[in-house]
C-alpha cells in the first residue's frame, strides 16, 4: 500500500467537514446515525484510529536519529501519547450511538396514519 499524501489526509478531513455540514441540515435520524456508524465503530472508528495514529507519530519521532534535543522531544511525545489515550477513550461513543438508535426506533411515529 502506498504511503498517504498530505492531500489524501486533507481529503479525509474535507469529507468530515461535509458530514458536519450535512448533519447541521437536520437529515433524517436514521440516515444521520448510519453516517456516524463507521466513524464511531468501537474497533475501527475515528477515536481508535486517531489514537493509533498519534501513537505511531510518537514512535516515529522517537525513532528519528536526527532529533537534536532528546529531552524536549520526550515531553512532546508524552503529549502525543496522552492525547492518544484521550482519543481512544472515546471509543465508547459507539454505545451512545446504539442507545440513540434504540431510542429513535422505539419512539412512536409522528407521521399521519391512513
Amino acid at each position: 500500500m502506498p504511503a498517504p499524501t498530505p492531500d489524501d489526509v486533507r481529503c479525509a478531513t474535507e469529507t468530515l467537514t461535509q458530514l458536519t455540514e450535512h448533519l447541521r441540515e437536520n437529515p433524517n435520524l436514521d440516515e444521520a446515525i448510519a453516517l456516524m456508524e463507521p466513524l464511531l465503530d468501537e474497533y475501527t472508528g475515528l477515536p481508535v484510529q486517531l489514537g493509533d495514529t498519534l501513537r505511531a507519530l510518537a514512535r516515529a519521532v522517537l525513532a528519528h536519529p536526527d532529533i537534536p534535543n532528546r529531552t524536549a522531544v520526550h515531553a512532546l511525545v508524552d503529549d502525543l501519547r496522552t492525547a492518544a489515550w484521550e482519543q481512544t477513550d472515546q471509543h465508547t461513543l459507539h454505545y451512545t450511538l446504539d442507545d440513540l438508535r434504540t431510542l429513535v426506533w422505539s419512539a412512536p411515529s409522528t407521521t399521519a396514519g391512513p
